[in-house]
């Protein structure tokens, strides 16, 4: 199994490429399977992820094809993918399959959609919480599913070939249950109207995808999304949105080591919070022409205090590496997690470093420390086992991290853009 070796002590100084985001690329590829047309992807990344959806949706008979030249596939830069949908030949999402991931549970809305009819197993994915799908469910039959869960799986048909148009009020935000209700809604018959639907910067680009395909949208991007149903969609070409959580981890990871670092192709507005509290801890931030500029002089960490909630505040996916940047801070900050239940799984971790972090309840409370010490440390999901990296880019010594296939989930060949700015990173496999 690989790991990740990293001797600590090195400033970042360079150019790091932003990849497209892996939470926005999953749910486009998904939106495939609402036409017989060809769906065209550019900047999709090159990650554990996104092939595992691919074979899922090569079970369910959709055929895909890349472009550009062959050696950029090879070292496994971002792509451009042609998603061809024409036969379903299977309606079902085999446990096997969507065990493995989370987001493969999404192409029920399309599947159901198109074909009047789906049996998905119900999903897996990172630790970090139940995350159920009662929302995702709920809301389909509002929209005249008739659904029924047997022996693992979630059986969905419609009652007369058509989902039917409906207003339905989130009971809480939920990016995965707005995604699927949005595609789902654009083959209904009738208006839909979706109510506290959440906001992030990844349903923009999925409406941007499916309004490009001949859906009728308005709204993404705010609480209240207006979908009139299409009888049938069109294929596209549409661009995957760069990563704004692989941004904000570099970002932190230049924070946390001192340096100078250009962020190529990210874009501010998209995690503007973050970026803001970047600057509050003595990070310099400036957005420019090709991305974001992230420096750090020689001053100390200063600690801040931040909340996790939905966009656009400050995301989840980020908590993680930013209490590794406030381990060394000069203070004690406070980061309480009110999103998922059980995301603080890196902190005994971060302790084996040194760190000096108690819980209580959602709340870490971290009482920043002059220097951290290398040791071998283990991931536990995808974020925080970057976490882990940031932390130990400063610390002293030989930090080992072990179950990194966690980092290749979300992070396109981190261990190389990373030494490619200083850093003194390796993976080792075996």
């Amino acid at each position: 199994m690989d790991r990740i070796r990293i001797v600590g002590g090195n400033a970042l100084a360079g150019t790091i490429p932003i990849s497209g985001a892996k939470n926005a690329a999953l749910p486009l590829m998904i939106a495939s399977l609402l036409t017989d047309d060809t769906l065209t992807l550019e900047n999709v990344p090159h990650l554990a992820d996104v092939e595992q959806l691919i074979r899922i949706l090569g079970n369910h008979g959709v055929d895909y094809s890349v472009n550009g030249r062959r050696e950029k596939q090879q070292e496994g830069y971002s792509r451009t993918i042609n998603f061809s949908a024409r036969n379903i030949v299977d309606t079902t999402a085999p446990y096997e399959l969507v065990s493995k991931m989370r987001a493969s549970f999404w192409v029920i809305g399309p599947l159901l959609a198109r074909m009047g009819e789906a049996k998905v197993s119900l999903p897996g994915g990172c630790a970090i919480g139940t995350r159920p799908v009662d929302l995702f469910l709920e809301g389909l039959q509002v929209l005249g599913a008739e659904l029924d869960v047997d022996n693992g799986y979630v059986m969905a048909k419609t009652k007369n070939g058509r989902l039917v148009g409906n207003r339905y009020v989130f009971p809480k935000v939920s990016v995965g249950a707005t995604h699927v209700l949005m595609m789902a809604a654009s083959l209904a018959k009738g208006e839909t109207v979706l109510e506290n639907a959440a906001c992030e910067p990844e349903i923009v680009n999925l409406a941007e995808c499916l309004v490009a395909m001949g859906a009728k949208i308005h709204g993404a991007g705010t609480s209240t999304i207006t979908i009139h149903g299409v009888e049938a969609l069109s294929g596209a070409r549409v661009r995957v949105i760069p990563d704004r959580i692989e941004t904000g981890t570099y970002a932190m990871a230049v924070a946390m080591t001192g340096g100078d670092v250009m962020l190529d192709g990210a874009r501010p507005d998209l995690l503007q919070t973050a970026l803001d509290v970047l600057v509050e801890t003595g990070a310099e931030i400036t957005p420019t022409n090709e991305g974001i500029r992230v420096k750090r002089n020689g001053a100390g960490i200063a600690p801040v205090d931040v909340t996790t909630a939905p966009f656009p505040a400050f995301p989840t996916d980020l908590q993680a590496q930013f209490m590794g940047l406030m381990t060394m801070a000069k203070g004690k900050s406070r980061i309480t997690e009110t999103i998922f239940e059980n995301r603080f799984m890196h902190v005994q971790e971060l302790a084996r470093l040194g760190a000096h972090i108690t819980l209580s309840g959602q709340t870490a409370i971290v009482d920043g420390v002059a220097k951290l010490k290398g040791a071998p440390v283990m991931a536990t999901d995808l974020r925080a086992s970057v976490s882990l990296v940031i932390a130990g880019l400063a610390a002293e010594g030989e930090t080992t991290v072990n179950r990194v296939y966690h980092l290749d989930r979300g992070f396109e060949r981190l261990e190389e853009k990373l030494s490619g700015c200083g850093a003194v990173i390796e993976r080792i496999s075996g």
